[in-house]
């Protein structure tokens, strides 16, 4: 430990702690812009500047170590204008469309402009003409808005590992942009929305559709139909003033009746089905060595596409099912379209969702037209449906809680922890061990898999049958599993694992690019800790358990991984390469390194 003081107050901290975090533990706030608490601290923007007692330099407080025995001021009247001072140069270069930004009421530049009091710039207008990119279906990036943080960049390749935005050229030409120039939709992108939870500006958003359900809402000859994700039920009360983690599951189906929407689902439903699907092909795969092990969840778009990309000679090892969204998509234009005797040309299919990259998912391939329509019409994230809620003036904390409709609402405990990293994984052992031994699991709290290391591992026993499994979330850290499983099968040792679950968002889909802004560690924790109370609450608490899911078997798909099961909720990966390229060549030349 290390004793320091904090503008003369005393504080003992741990060696190796910055300025800016040892101020925030004794209550102490200093401004920063590029800080991130998910990130390694880069001073890119000057704003968090202290002083050293003694010293007449200025140090940046959130990339500066605290020394033994100093005094840090980290507030007077010269740092105040400094302070304002660099606001104001960050105005000068950043466009003032504020009423018109994607970030309007939450930018942390415009935050930052009303505490410093900023009425006028001092200074010269300087704000670029880049135009925006609007090629990916899933986030716009509007780089005249970029303020140089580096947030973005650093996500994308530090936690992440896709590398898709870079900064380009050097001093007042530096500019933000996918790599090599290429429209974002082109590059590397994974469309996982990373980048724009992130991003403290307006410089990367969600592409906004919530007009769109509101159309579909409006038209007398269309049945609107929507699901909502699990991570989404402890998030939109954040929106509303709620804690985060608050679980407003029925508040969010009476919110949406409220709006109009003929009929509401549960994406839940869904993951007990994806369950049971992924679950049988595990057993296929472990007792009836029918398929290649480790067995990959494929719930996360952002990370199958990155597979896709990065990783395509581990596309056997790839789960065939569908994620739960899509699986839904299938079931509702089909089973719940005969059971309500609705024509499916007239059902309008959306999803609520954390995940910027759903809205990529609905149109990846065609697997996602199983029903013979689009399964799915439309997808929002959780900051679009939160914005809808308000505009259609419903007061979202006092609404009486509602269930979801029937046939395909109801779920398990096992379908709501989904949202989390591990969660899949619990989830599919739960059920599979079932499925194997055709007993119960006494204790269905899988601890192994639970909490925020990057990487956890762990080993069940199957009455005999030791299963070793893994769980890694952020991307960068699936690349070390990855690369262990590729070294085993090349050198013919035995293989690390037999389930893998990945989830391309750290926290798993609580933390999705489509989460409501400032989402840090505490904030996953507290969504987390909801998801597991749901689960804990839940009347059933096994996917296999769900009454729902037995009678969709009974009446409609026949049995897990029959000949309807698989033309509905299962799809098959490409290898895509990450660049897009002008002609067949590149991609041939691609697919034969990516072989190799």
């Amino acid at each position: 430990m290390i004793d320091i003081k904090i503008n003369g107050k005393p504080v003992s901290v741990p060696e190796g702690t910055k300025i800016l975090k040892a101020a925030r533990m004794i209550g102490v706030s200093i401004p920063s812009l590029c800080y991130h608490k998910d990130l390694k601290p880069w001073a890119a923007c000057g704003i968090c500047v202290v002083k050293v007692e003694g010293s007449p330099r200025l140090v940046r407080a959130c990339a500066t170590d605290v020394t033994q025995g100093q005094n840090y001021i980290t507030h007077d009247e010269e740092i105040h204008r400094i302070r304002k001072t660099v606001v104001e140069l960050t105005l000068s270069n950043h466009p003032q469309e504020c009423l018109t930004c994607g970030r309007n009421q939450f930018c942390e530049l415009q935050k930052l402009a009303a505490e410093f009091a900023v009425r006028e710039i001092p200074f010269e207008r300087n704000v670029r003409p880049l135009p925006v990119d609007a090629s990916s279906p899933s986030v716009i990036l509007d780089p005249a808005k970029c303020i140089q943080c580096g947030r973005c960049v650093q996500v994308c390749q530090q936690l992440q590992d896709v590398w898709a935005l870079e900064y380009l050229h050097r001093g007042e030409g530096t500019r933000l942009a996918p790599v090599g120039e290429l429209p974002l939709n082109e590059s590397p992108c994974i469309k996982c929305g990373q980048c724009a939870a992130h991003c403290p500006v307006g410089a990367i958003y969600e592409k906004d559709e919530t007009l769109t359900l509101l159309k579909a809402i409006n038209d007398p000859e269309t049945h609107v139909v929507v699901q909502i994700a699990p991570a989404v039920r402890v998030a939109v009360g954040e929106a509303f003033g709620l804690p985060p983690g608050t679980v407003t599951t029925g508040k969010i189906y009476a919110a949406l009746r409220q709006l109009g929407v003929d009929t509401v689902f549960d994406t839940n439903f869904a993951a007990d089905l994806t369950i049971m699907e992924e679950g049988s092909e595990l057993v296929k795969r472990l007792v009836e060595k029918e398929g290649d092990l480790p067995q990959l969840t494929s719930c996360c778009p952002a990370w199958t596409d990155y597979m896709e990309k990065y990783y395509p000679d581990m596309i056997p090892h790839f789960s065939s099912a569908k994620s739960p969204m899509m699986m839904q998509g299938a079931l509702t234009k089909t089973y719940f379209a005969e059971v309500r005797n609705i024509d499916p040309a007239k059902i309008y299919s959306v999803a609520i969702m954390p995940c910027t990259a759903k809205k990529y998912e609905i149109m990846r391939d065609e697997n996602m037209y199983s029903s013979g329509y689009a399964d799915m019409d439309l997808v929002l994230t959780t900051r679009e449906i939160s914005r809808l809620f308000k505009t259609a003036g419903i007061d979202f904390v006092n609404l009486e809680e509602q269930e979801a409709d029937s046939p395909i609402g109801f779920y398990s405990g096992a379908g709501t922890i989904f949202g989390v990293t591990g969660g899949v994984m619990e989830a599919a052992v739960r059920s599979a061990y079932y499925l194997v031994t055709h007993q119960e699991l006494k204790d269905v709290t899988i601890k192994p898999v639970r909490g925020m290391e990057g990487i956890k591992v762990g080993e069940v026993d199957f009455k005999g049958t030791p299963v070793k499994v893994a769980v890694a979330h952020g991307l960068a850290n699936v690349k070390s599993v990855l690369d262990e499983i590729r070294a085993a099968k090349e050198k013919g040792l035995e293989l690390p694992y037999h389930f893998v679950e990945v989830m391309a968002c750290r926290g798993g889909c609580i933390a999705g690019g489509g989460q409501p802004y400032g989402t840090e560690d505490g904030t996953r924790e507290k969504r987390i800790n909801g998801l597991y109370r749901d689960d804990e609450k839940s009347l059933y608490r096994c996917s296999h358990q769900n009454p729902d899911i037995m009678e969709v078997y009974e009446k409609y798909l026949g049995k897990p991984l029959s000949e309807k099961a698989h033309h509905l909720l299962h799809t098959h990966y490409t290898p895509r390469p990450a660049y897009k390229f002008k002609d067949d060549s590149g991609v041939k030349l691609w697919q034969e390194a990516a072989g190799k």
